[in-house]
């Protein structure tokens, strides 16, 4: 479902007030997590909410805000929201892209002002991420910045091709804000191992993908300052690092110091640490060719890699 109206015949939003930045939120299934980022939303020109088809009030929440609402059947993370910056009409130089469980502050709305009211040769903008985790700040056990490009000039930047935890790549110079979103998932913790269990899944697709190519060719070198850092020590600890996932609990509850953040620390840093053994277990399972996730995977490893991986041809 959608709107239905080219940009020039859609109503013009009032500009007294108003940043000339459309917001885009991906949702599916946000109704609790949505009054909560749109009430953050006031000053900006317009809101796009880009469902996939959700089955409870995202849509009705939505349109009770103001927000134009735009449906598509869920593909991939990168290509769904590429399909969004490529085909949505924009009326707006900016664009702002959110996660449903994302609200703006006062800090960061205006310095996001301040550089629409600037002169500014940046052509996309990283915002830190302050993530909360039953009521507490992640600080530490490297949660914080959590820089993310979010901020970018209509037609300048797109995501990366991943299947998860992709980037946006810029095609201009990127500048870095100091004033966090606020991020917090309150969806539970059987959502939160549900999700995962998914997204580790897509993440080894991606670590074999990379695994069977040159060690320099992972895509980090596209990647902006710290962003780039961590995907080159991941690619590296994949193809390095025996038992990975206690290497990564010793990394982020000791080195990076999640242990100064009590029983919410430990959670987190468990959880994060479960994570990459889920990843690892799919990563086994994907060097049989024959297995259930390398069929599922395969047209798209083949096509990405342009040949038969080594470990399918040993078998």
């Amino acid at each position: 479902m959608d709107d239905g109206l080219p940009a020039s015949e859609l109503p013009v939003v009032p500009s007294t007030g108003r940043l000339p930045v459309t917001v885009v939120i991906p949702t599916r299934n946000e109704e609790r997590a949505l009054p909560a980022t749109l009430g953050t939303l006031g000053a900006f020109a317009e809101v796009v909410v880009f469902d996939s088809h959700s089955t409870d009030g995202t849509e009705r929440i939505a349109r009770a805000w103001g927000a134009r609402f735009h449906q598509r059947v869920f593909d991939n993370f990168a290509d769904h929201k590429n399909w969004a910056l490529d085909n949505l009409e924009f009326r707006t130089d900016w664009v702002l892209l959110l996660d449903a469980d994302e609200r703006i502050g006062p800090d960061l709305l205006a310095e996001i002002a301040a550089i629409l009211h600037g002169d500014r040769p940046e052509v996309a903008f990283a915002i830190p991420r302050r993530n909360v985790v039953d009521g507490v700040f992640l600080r530490r056990a490297g949660m914080y910045p959590d820089y993310q490009i979010r901020l970018i000039r209509r037609g300048r930047a797109r995501y990366e091709r991943r299947l998860v935890h992709e980037h946006m790549l810029a095609d201009g110079p990127v500048g870095f804000l100091a004033s966090p979103l606020l991020h917090e998932d309150g969806k539970g913790i059987r959502r939160y191992l549900e999700r995962h269990v998914a997204y580790a899944e897509m993440e080894a697709v991606e670590a074999f993908i990379d695994l069977h190519r040159p060690a320099a060719d992972h895509g980090a070198c596209a990647l902006p300052g710290p962003m780039a850092r961590r995907r080159r020590l991941k690619h590296w600890s994949y193809r390095h690092l025996p038992l990975r996932f206690l290497w990564v609990f010793a990394y982020v509850y000791v080195a990076r110091l999640g242990l100064l953040m009590g029983r919410t620390g430990l959670k987190y840093c468990l959880l994060r640490a479960f994570y990459e053994f889920k990843v690892d277990l799919f990563l086994a399972e994907l060097r049989n060719g024959a297995s259930p996730v390398a069929q599922a995977y395969r047209d798209l490893i083949l096509e990405r890699l342009g040949r038969c991986p080594p470990d399918w041809e040993r078998r």
